[in-house]
């Protein structure tokens, strides 16, 4: 089975001081590719950071609430996570392999912080990791735009040495088939 991880993508991650590079977009092809997995009967997940100790996306908080632009489902998998790294002290772990969940697709926010450290997480995990090339983003930090940031993360994840399982990159179009 698999599972598409939607990381962190929360009203508080979106707002007028933290600008993420192509927002309307990657929210359109996160949809697409979450209600492709919903209609092939996959797992959806949204990972949701408690931003306690940074001091933002509190618990129950309008920010903490997933962006209202992405479509959730009944049965959509919903894990709280405290630190960068979805599986970090989560029930992330455990959901997955109570499903049989051995391919995880990875999409979200932020690039550079918490989409890489689920990425690296998921990787010594032995999992089979596809991340979703087009369904990230960050913002700009210091002297780099959020654009640059994803392309290089893009080739980083691309060039990772993968352990059991593989890692591998697509867009979104690659993952959904031509409508007929």
């Amino acid at each position: 089975m698999k599972a598409l991880l939607i990381v962190d993508m929360q009203v508080g991650s979106f707002s007028d001081k933290t600008p993420r590079f192509d927002t309307k977009g990657v929210v359109q092809r996160i949809n697409q590719v979450s209600n492709y997995f919903r209609d092939q009967g996959e797992a959806v997940i949204f990972i949701q950071h408690d931003g306690t100790k940074e001091k933002y996306l509190f618990h129950g908080t309008e920010d903490w609430e997933i962006l209202p632009e992405l479509t959730q489902a009944s049965n959509d998998i919903f894990i709280e996570k405290t630190a960068n790294d979805s599986f970090y002290n989560t029930g992330l772990d455990q959901t997955l392999k109570k499903y049989n969940i051995q391919e995880l697709y990875i999409s979200g926010c932020a690039t550079d912080f918490c989409v890489n450290a689920t990425i690296h997480s998921a990787l010594v995990k032995d999992f089979n990791i596809t991340i979703i090339k087009d369904c990230h983003t960050t913002a700009d930090r210091l002297s780099f735009s959020a654009e640059k940031l994803i392309l290089f993360h893009n080739w980083l994840w691309e060039n990772l040495t993968p352990t059991k399982g593989r890692i591998r990159l697509l867009s979104a179009h690659d993952i959904i088939p031509p409508v007929s």
